[in-house]
């Protein structure tokens, strides 16, 4: 686990909530000058704190209003189809996020698609259509959503 400072915090934390800020917006956010800002923000990229910066999309605006959590099952739980699998899922256009989890199911996969019937063409033609899927349960979800800034948890 990476050890942060209140700076490192801080800064982690503004740039969760807007990550084109500039750094002399970030500095004084932050409280610390511009230089120190630029090499506390470059070192937590170093050490792996900062993964990237990505644009958050409006499903509804690229026509893909309805989301969907696909429970997926598959047989043999191993390592030879495990990681095959999440490939292929990841692969699909529709696809937002997998999960490998414990418990009945082995999957949990996040989809947004046009509508209901694109969403049954999914279902039956990529995923029941596979070999190694034993069974799929899927979820309408009615609204989605997630929290944009995740604090470092205290020290216990």
């Amino acid at each position: 686990m990476t050890v942060m400072d209140s700076v490192d915090a801080a800064i982690v934390h503004e740039l969760q909530k807007d990550a084109r800020l500039l750094n002399k917006d970030l500095a004084d956010r932050v409280n610390v000058a511009a230089s120190t800002c630029v090499v506390r923000h470059r070192a937590l990229r170093d050490r792996g704190v900062i993964t990237g910066y990505h644009a958050e999309v409006d499903l509804k605006a690229v026509g893909r209003p309805v989301q969907a959590i696909i429970a997926v099952r598959i047989r043999p739980h191993t390592r030879a189809i495990v990681g095959p699998f999440m490939e292929y899922a990841l692969g699909l256009e529709e696809t937002l996020a997998v999960s490998h989890v414990t418990g009945p199911d082995d999957f949990l996969v996040h989809v947004a698609v046009a509508d209901t019937a694109h969403l049954q063409r999914l279902v039956l033609d990529r995923f029941t259509a596979r070999r190694e899927v034993t069974e799929v349960h899927t979820n309408l979800l009615f609204e989605h959503v997630r929290k944009h800034t995740v604090p470092p948890l205290p020290e216990m």
